[in-house]
């Protein structure tokens, strides 16, 4: 089923000015598209990230680098404040430091490193939130080839935000995340929620591979159309990809073989409850309960 709009993006194609990728609700890429949006940004000396006062609450934290500085500006205060992040060697080496910010909040961001941001416009303001890596809750999900890492850092009952949700995945080479393929399109108080989803690629060699020549990790990622709205991806994924999910089955999102693969999801909708409730695809349900008789992959969790 084609579509006119574009859902799959090639590192580089979302860059705009300072940003490596750059996906704003306000000016989207696609429609529709209004609840959700992401920046990453290379920080070097001398670099600052700007982010205006606006609708957007935001989470920020790096993806690499030791230290990263947040000095941010609250609507009803004068007064600047400053968070240093401690961050991580990679996305493969366990959670780092995060920052919440509320709507109408200046902020910049400064430092060694490469830092992501996400964005989610909302309505009411909450308070500021600092993580730091060692209170990130993390959860070893599903069995067997199945097994994946998550930071359930941005989860409802972790992170007091209006209307994002937020987590980390890390899988390791050859693993599958993302199955049973499942969608979350429809608001069905309980039991499925409606909320757009963006997922931001990184992969690399496997902890503790070499390779005697040059390569180029990748992953697959899979999405298909769950009605009459067209949505079609079946894409080699590598860092610095981006892939949005308007609505649809979406997964297995898989690592290839010798790669580990990384994903960063933000999601968010106009639900009137901030809840992550989803329908499992009916040809692929059946693959939970065969986590019950396998083991889990002794490869995780990855740490620091």
């Amino acid at each position: 089923m084609s579509s006119p709009n574009k859902w799959y993006f090639r590192k580089g194609e979302l860059k705009s000015a300072v940003w490596e990728v750059h996906v704003d609700a306000n000016n989207p890429p696609a429609k529709p598209w209004a609840s959700t949006g992401i920046r990453v940004g290379k920080l070097s000396s001398g670099v600052f990230l700007e982010l205006p006062a606006d609708n957007n609450e935001r989470l920020i934290f790096p993806l690499e680098g030791e230290k990263i500085s947040v000095q941010y500006l609250l609507s009803n205060s004068d007064e600047i404040h400053t968070q240093v992040l401690r961050g991580r060697k990679s996305v493969f080496h366990g959670p780092s430091d995060l920052l919440y910010l509320p709507i109408n909040t200046r902020a910049s961001v400064s430092g060694l490193g490469r830092v992501l941001v996400s964005e989610s416009p909302a309505k009411n303001s909450k308070p500021v939130k600092y993580m730091p890596k060692e209170d990130v809750p993390v959860e070893l999900r599903g069995a067997g080839r199945e097994t994946r890492q998550v930071h359930n850092f941005g989860l409802p009952d972790v992170l007091d935000a209006d209307r994002m949700i937020a987590v980390e995945v890390i899988v390791p080479a050859g693993n599958w995340s993302g199955s049973p393929a499942h969608k979350h399109d429809t608001y069905v108080p309980g039991k499925e929620s409606n909320l757009e989803e963006i997922y931001y690629f990184e992969s690399a060699v496997s902890r503790g591979l070499e390779t005697p020549v040059s390569s180029n990790p990748f992953g697959i990622f899979r999405g298909i159309s769950a009605d009459n709205r067209p949505y079609d991806i079946n894409e080699e994924i590598h860092s610095g990809d981006v892939v949005l999910v308007p609505y649809g089955w979406h997964g297995p999102a898989a690592a290839g073989p010798g790669y580990d693969l990384y994903f960063f999801n933000v999601m968010a909708g106009p639900d009137p409850d901030r809840e992550w409730n989803l329908t499992d695809h009916p040809d692929q349900a059946w693959i939970r309960k065969s986590w019950e008789t396998q083991k889990t992959d002794s490869r995780l969790p990855y740490k620091a």
